[in-house]
């Protein structure tokens, strides 16, 4: 059973929203006394694809029957990794959950308002480390299963879409466009300015389209683990501080978009497809015009890459990008 501390913060601190290995330090006799002293020695790491400033370290969880397991600590997370960590476990005797098992979890720490999960240590991946041709399956399967167990949960006036300015960005992209040096940047200039002529067009078909589900929002291979095998086996997601309000579409081409720069593997697997196939097979909606909707996502995301070099400006993703761009204003 899950473990939840309910004391009252003695005050409202805020604690370092970075690792800080001696704030960490000082506050483990206070996680493993809300862990009933089941929480081992911590060994603090920071994992090359991990983007966020929690505090994240390897330990030992002794069970009831006597037993050890490991488990990673995390903290500070966020609200709402600490609500869907929570709410997607499975009931005891259950399949095993779509994100790693919670053991214990807390909203204080000591005089600090300060959310901390201990979860399983997933033991293969993330699948972003080593590329093969089931991974992208695998991952559309753990979306599709996410999308089906959240699927029906109300989404509240404060849940708010993400809203991107879609003009800001490709104004931003232009001015990028002439003061960088990019590979053909002649054809990337008429394509944008071919989407800023559709714009209006576009973001009206992009906003029109169904809000009410709930998406996972940083769906890549880096947040995909497995507790069987690296090659085979369900998929385990993680990190669940994007979760947000949103269609199964934005997931879908934010993880087609980490293959726009080796077609290679894009000839090999489809993820919109893929996805819309899962969720079909889970008795999920999909519409009939789903991949006109994919299209618009895919130009706007595509036409708004080189105002984002420091993340996107890898020549063969940028490349991968404008071939993106153009083919899907060509079908559009």
């Amino acid at each position: 059973m899950e473990l939840t501390t309910h004391t009252h913060s003695l005050g409202h601190h805020c604690p370092p929203m970075h690792h800080d290995p001696a704030f960490a330090k000082n506050l483990l006799p206070t996680v493993r006394a809300a862990c009933d002293g089941r929480l081992g020695k911590v060994s603090w790491f920071r994992a090359d694809w991990q983007r966020g400033g929690a505090s994240t370290g390897r330990a030992s969880w002794s069970t009831k029957g006597g037993k050890t397991r490991e488990v990673i600590v995390k903290f500070p997370v966020v609200p709402r990794e600490l609500y869907w960590t929570r709410r997607l476990q499975s009931p005891d005797g259950g399949p095993p959950p779509v994100v790693p098992q919670l053991l214990a979890s807390g909203t204080t720490l000591g005089s600090y308002d300060l959310a901390w999960i201990v979860i399983e240590r997933l033991p293969f991946g993330p699948l972003g480390l080593r590329w093969h041709k089931n991974h992208i399956d695998r991952v559309v399967a753990a979306a599709a299963r996410f999308q089906q167990e959240t699927d029906g949960l109300p989404v509240a006036d404060e849940d708010e879409e993400r809203i991107e300015d879609w003009s800001v960005l490709l104004d931003q992209a232009r001015a990028s466009l002439r003061d960088n040096s990019i590979a053909a940047a002649p054809a990337w200039t008429t394509a944008v300015k071919h989407v800023q002529k559709l714009l209006g067009e576009l973001v009206d078909r992009w906003r029109a389209r169904d809000t009410t589900h709930w998406i996972h929002g940083d769906l890549h291979l880096a947040n995909a683990l497995s507790r069987d095998s690296v090659q085979s086996g369900e998929v385990v997601l993680i990190d669940l501080a994007e979760v947000r309000p949103g269609h199964w579409l934005e997931d879908a081409v934010y993880l087609e978009r980490q293959l726009w720069g080796r077609p290679d593997r894009l000839d090999i697997t489809r993820p919109v497809r893929a996805m819309a196939k899962a969720r079909r097979s889970l008795g999920l909606f999909v519409r009939d015009d789903a991949h006109q909707l994919a299209d618009v996502r895919r130009i706007l995301m595509a036409a708004t890459a080189p105002a984002f070099l420091s993340t996107e400006g890898h020549p063969r993703h940028l490349s991968g990008a404008l071939a993106q761009l153009t083919a899907a204003l060509s079908r559009l």
